[in-house]
Parts: structure tokens; C-alpha cells; sequence
């Protein structure tokens, strides 16, 4: 399958995440990341972000529960960005309502032929519609190899 811009707009099924506190905290243990922010209540609520929240990076955590239409060969995707985009801090037990959707598709021509580029944004909302980030993912679609055309 290649890619293109007719794909635009394509999501995934809505899915639904709750932050727990042993999710955070098992996160911030494997990336090495002991900020006070994410583990102790009191020291939190003394930041500007007034209590206890999540790490930068966790939100690559949730994309993982997303069902998505589109089939694509694991074998030929790279991973090129991410990012994120936050509009309010992210808490233990907020209920995240999350959809991913594809929000461009490019070409670029590298050294082993043109590359495809997919982009994936994930809109995570409060249950009364809120807007709180977005977890924005580029894929590098590598060309099918020569041998297997």
C-alpha cells in the first residue's frame, strides 16, 4: 500500500484511556525521569502546575489503544517525529477521550527513492470536550525495496 492524500481525515475508532498513577510512575522509571512532579503530591502542588502531572513523553503511551483503519506494512514504517502539544497539564485520573487522525500525507525524495510521510495526530479531550493535548506523530514510510516489486 502506498500512501496519499485521499487518506487525509482518515481516524481511528474513539477509545477512552484513565492516567493511573503505577502507568506514570512505571513510565517514568523506564525513561529515567525522577522528577518530584510525577511521584509526591505535596511537592507538586507548590509548582505552577498546582499538583501531581505526567511526563512530557507519556502521552506516546496511550497511542497504543487506538484501532486503526488503515493497514499498513510495519516493515516499511520508521518512526521520523513526535510531539506534543499540550493545552492544560495531564493528571493521575483524568480520563482522556482520544482519537487518532491522519493530518497529512507528503512525499520527499531521499537517497533510496521518494519516502512517504504520514502524520497522525491523536486529540486527547476532557469528558466535557476540552481540548487538553495532542500527541503528534510522523511516520517515514520507506519505498517498497527493488527485490520485492
Amino acid at each position: 500500500m502506498n500512501l496519499n492524500k485521499s487518506m487525509i481525515g482518515i481516524a481511528s475508532n474513539p477509545y477512552s484511556v484513565v492516567i493511573e498513577r503505577e502507568h506514570v510512575t512505571r513510565f517514568a522509571q523506564a525513561i529515567g525521569d525522577n522528577n518530584l512532579l510525577y511521584e509526591n503530591e505535596a511537592y507538586a502542588k507548590t509548582t505552577a502546575y498546582e499538583g501531581m502531572t505526567v511526563p512530557p513523553t507519556f502521552l506516546v503511551a496511550l497511542g497504543s489503544h487506538a484501532e486503526f483503519p488503515l493497514k499498513l506494512d510495519f516493515k516499511r514504517m520508521l518512526h521520523g517525529e513526535q510531539e506534543f502539544i499540550y493545552h492544560q497539564p495531564v493528571r493521575i485520573g483524568d480520563k482522556l477521550d482520544c482519537i487518532m487522525t491522519v493530518t497529512d500525507v507528503y512525499d520527499r525524495v531521499g537517497k533510496s527513492g521518494t519516502m512517504q510521510f504520514l502524520v497522525l495526530d491523536t486529540n486527547m479531550t476532557t469528558e466535557d470536550d476540552t481540548l487538553v493535548a495532542v500527541s503528534r506523530n510522523t511516520i517515514i514510510y520507506r519505498p517498497v525495496p527493488k527485490e520485492a516489486k
